[in-house]
């Protein structure tokens, strides 16, 4: 069966963008969620991160799983589950309920975004990859891009239950349309890996103790107790022992990739965006409906603009990379970005709409400068047979660094709005100065990326060899 260029692009876009949203969609109607189960803030928070960290679990089984079965089989069966996994969510009575169906939601969601990118580097030639990477990242990035607007309408006329029923038509598409275009893939080799249960079990004890280390012990504790300096020890020597596991033959991730320089810088970058984006990004509802006092839709409509103005410009920045860009366009979209959540924390009760508009207008156009020509960087740096190892991690950066920037976010505000109150100032104060605070170290923690991206290549270069790469 031949493959089509295009058809086979706009059945990986809709699949990513359908797992996508859910990375985004719920955001907006956390304050109804919240309100109608009766839960604090960082309890309704695990709404997200249950799904984040389920997520990033399933992440490094990803090349396993292909290996084994194939990306067709693979892809179909993860949109399914994930399908599955909307309709439970869309029928739970309790908090609970949410959270373990986004379990199942995210079990099937964690492998969609990695093999749909990983099918896309072995299908389309090294010239045409930026390119494809920018219209691809349309449905990666307009999910989470549209994905408050659509979930602030949905919320407002439908109620929260909508916003996961939403997913079903789209996941029947999606499971259509790969069945009818990427039938190509039954004819990619297959092996038969053994499974490295040390290393696995080895990650999810990293990955679950840095998660309860920043959302129990940090908050409930305080970061100088010695249940956070505990877990923060004891989630190194987790870390640690992960990659010692991974030197072994047949690891459950390779991680002779980190020994690329063109890898590692643009995985650092990817690390401090996911850390900054998903943690500032979080208090944006809080902002919009708490400060602020605007509806699910109109917040929803205020941050629309988001998604239009990437909608507009990231092709263009993926066509921008393919023609040596890489460097400039990427060192561009971490200021458009920082810029963004400097504005944000100027916005108070008063500040106009136009106002509002632009910050997002801002953070829009950063965003579409950042991640193609980031992306592109990091997948032309490694060879062929480390595609899907190199997609992989990209993807489990993206999750982790997202998850970890949401408990940061929620243990600082919790923090900071403690602060304030015991410094005599009254609750909307308070809440002000705790977002503001949060988007002024977001807006300096993206500032970081611009010491490896300084340090990117303006062209797409080939894989680097051993004389080139770190030691």
């Amino acid at each position: 069966m031949r493959m089509n260029k295009v058809k086979v692009l706009i059945t990986l876009m809709i699949g990513t963008s359908m797992a996508a949203i859910d990375s985004s969609i719920v955001n907006v109607s956390l304050p109804v969620i919240q309100r109608k189960f009766g839960v604090e803030v960082d309890e309704v928070s695990l709404v997200i991160t249950a799904y984040m960290i389920t997520f990033l679990l399933f992440i490094p089984l990803t090349n396993w799983f292909k290996n084994r079965i194939g990306y067709y089989y693979l892809y179909i069966v993860s949109i399914i589950l994930f399908t599955l996994g909307s309709l439970l969510c869309s029928l739970s009575g309790s908090l609970t309920m949410l959270v373990l169906a986004r379990v199942v939601q995210a079990i099937g969601g964690g492998a969609i975004a990695p093999v749909s990118l990983g099918i896309l580097s072995e299908s389309f030639p090294e010239k045409e990859r930026g390119s494809a990477i920018g219209w691809w990242g349309i449905g990666n990035v307009m999910g989470p891009a549209l994905g408050p607007t659509l979930g602030g309408v949905l919320t407002q006329y439908l109620g929260w239950e909508s916003i996961f029923y939403v997913n079903i038509p789209i996941g029947v598409v999606a499971v259509a349309m790969a069945v009818r275009y990427l039938g190509f893939l039954k004819a990619w080799p297959r092996y038969t890996p053994p499974f490295d249960i040390k290393g696995y079990v080895l990650f999810v004890g990293f990955v679950v103790l840095l998660q309860w280390t920043l959302t129990s012990a940090g908050a409930s504790h305080g970061f100088l107790s010695w249940q956070f300096i505990g877990g923060v020890l004891v989630t190194l020597l987790l870390f640690r022992l992960f990659i010692l596991s991974a030197r072994r033959p047949q690891p459950l991730l390779d991680l002779s990739v980190f020994r690329i320089a063109g890898f590692n810088r643009a995985f650092i970058i990817v690390a401090i965006r996911s850390l900054a984006l998903f943690g500032g990004m979080f208090f944006l509802p809080f902002l919009l409906q708490g400060l602020l006092g605007y509806t699910e839709i109109e917040s929803a409509l205020l941050i629309l603009p988001n998604a239009l103005i990437m909608l507009v410009t990231r092709p263009a920045a993926g066509k921008m990379a393919d023609k040596g860009m890489i460097r400039n366009i990427s060192l561009a979209g971490i200021l458009l970005v920082s810029a963004s959540f400097f504005l944000f924390a100027r916005i108070h009760i008063g500040t106009t709409i136009w106002f509002i508009i632009l910050a997002m207008l801002v953070r829009g156009l950063g965003i579409s400068f950042l991640i193609a020509p980031v992306s592109t960087a990091l997948l032309n740096s490694v060879e062929r047979s480390q595609t899907a190892t190199a997609t992989s991690l990209n993807s489990l950066m993206l999750q982790l660094g997202g998850s970890v920037g949401i408990a940061i976010s929620g243990a600082m505000h919790s923090y900071i709005y403690n602060h304030y109150l015991q410094r005599g100032y009254n609750t909307q104060l308070a809440e002000h100065f705790a977002l503001q605070d949060g988007f002024l170290f977001t807006a300096v923690l993206i500032l970081l990326a611009l010491i490896p991206a300084a340090k990117l290549p303006q062209r797409a270069e080939k894989p680097l060899r051993d004389k080139e790469a770190l030691g």
